[in-house]
């Protein structure tokens, strides 16, 4: 079973089918991409810094990964366009990127995976806890119905998964889902005229001077240009505002008077349209992807070890037999979903993956709860603090 139909969950559902597995796709909204995942344009680029950092390598893979799948299965003016960045802050230079729309990606794995005859959507379905019984995994709803059962489920409900890990882990003290969630808002409009700018631009949000789309659900303009998004840290509303289109223009107005990329002005003969979202962030910023680590085991384990729980290694941490996650995408999502699904699916079928052995580890799920573990004693964690959000 999989947990939330968006980039992760759709990735997800596309790696395991074809490997063979029959999935069962849940979801509470009536169809996929429906919550992050239905933003109207998104940027696929590296993530660049002077020095190598996990993060940096994970995209480097991840937008080589991203990249061949648009070209596998989406025809570029529907759904995606390739394009050129010029990046003006922390990483500066023109890089090479490509405008996607999420949903085409997810509606394309989606419909790869039914094709294989393995994949059953269940929308409309709240998930509202998830129990073992009888050596399977059971998803109950708020009235404890049944609504499917697996010997194996994959969180990929981004902010909404983190309600079913606390509850996984127990009561404790210490605090092995350290998410929260950030609020984007998105400002767009319909593009007419001489785009603004040659190419994309970023430097405080990115701005799209042009992103052209033959299959643009409504309420959308098919050509459109777009800044954003906002960073609103600890937000979990999806409510368009105009305080957030304020900072939008702000951040546009700069970005296009720095570079003499255009004039900004001109936007404000057309009405804006706005979009928001929430993603699920990590407290190290990294993608959530592996087996879920089972704290209760790992905390007799701890209390055995003594003064020795510095020995323990990640790769030792017990972990709760069948539950995944990918989740804590960040804003990273069109880059990451695919690569660490891929790599999940994989570790799934207890195959050897070709992903770095160092990388991997940085986005175990176990992290954040082993490096509590290891603390001297006397030291102890904050107690969790974890977003209930409805799934």
């Amino acid at each position: 079973m999989v947990i939330g139909a968006g980039l992760a969950g759709a990735a997800m559902a596309q790696c395991l089918t074809t490997r063979g597995w029959r999935v069962d796709l849940f979801d509470a909204a009536s169809g996929p991409a429906q919550a992050a995942s239905a933003l109207p344009v998104g940027m696929l680029s590296p993530h660049v810094t002077r020095a190598p950092t996990p993060l940096s390598e994970l995209s480097a893979l991840g937008v080589a990964h991203t990249r061949a799948e648009l070209q596998r299965l989406l025809t570029p003016g529907r759904g995606w366009q390739a394009c050129e960045v010029d990046n003006w802050g922390h990483d500066p230079g023109r890089w090479p990127a490509a405008l996607v729309r999420p949903s085409a990606l997810v509606q394309a794995w989606l419909a790869e995976a039914q094709a294989t005859g393995h994949l059953t959507c269940h929308w409309n379905s709240h998930v509202h806890a998830l129990q073992a019984r009888n050596g399977v995994w059971c998803l109950q709803d708020a009235s404890q119905h049944t609504l499917g059962e697996a010997p194996a489920v994959v969180l990929a409900a981004a902010l909404g998964s983190a309600a079913l890990l606390q509850a996984l882990s127990g009561p404790s003290d210490w605090r092995p889902w350290p998410l929260h969630p950030v609020k984007g808002q998105m400002s767009l409009g319909a593009q007419q005229g001489e785009p603004l700018a040659p190419r994309p631009q970023r430097n405080n949000g990115v701005f799209v001077p042009r992103y052209e789309d033959a299959n643009m659900p409504a309420p959308w303009p098919q050509r459109l240009w777009s800044m954003g998004s906002t960073y609103d840290r600890g937000q979990a509303n999806t409510e368009v505002t105009e305080d957030a289109h304020a900072r939008n223009a702000k951040s546009l107005r700069l970005l296009l008077s720095a570079h003499e990329a255009g004039q900004a002005p001109a936007l404000d003969d057309a009405p804006w349209q706005g979009w928001a979202g929430v993603r699920c962030a990590s407290l190290d910023r990294l993608p959530i992807a592996g087996a879920v680590p089972d704290v209760a085991a790992l905390l007799a384990q701890v209390n055995q070890l003594g003064a020795h729980r510095t020995r323990l290694d990640l790769s030792q941490v017990p972990r709760l037999p069948g539950v995944y996650a990918l989740t804590a995408l960040g804003s990273r999502g069109l880059t990451l979903a695919h690569w660490c699904a891929q790599q999940l699916a994989l570790q799934m079928d207890n195959q050897t993956h070709p992903a770095p052995h160092d990388l991997w580890r940085c986005v175990d799920p176990a992290r954040f709860v082993w490096k509590q573990s290891r603390r001297q004693e006397g030291r102890k964690p904050a107690p969790a603090s974890v977003a209930s959000t409805k799934l």
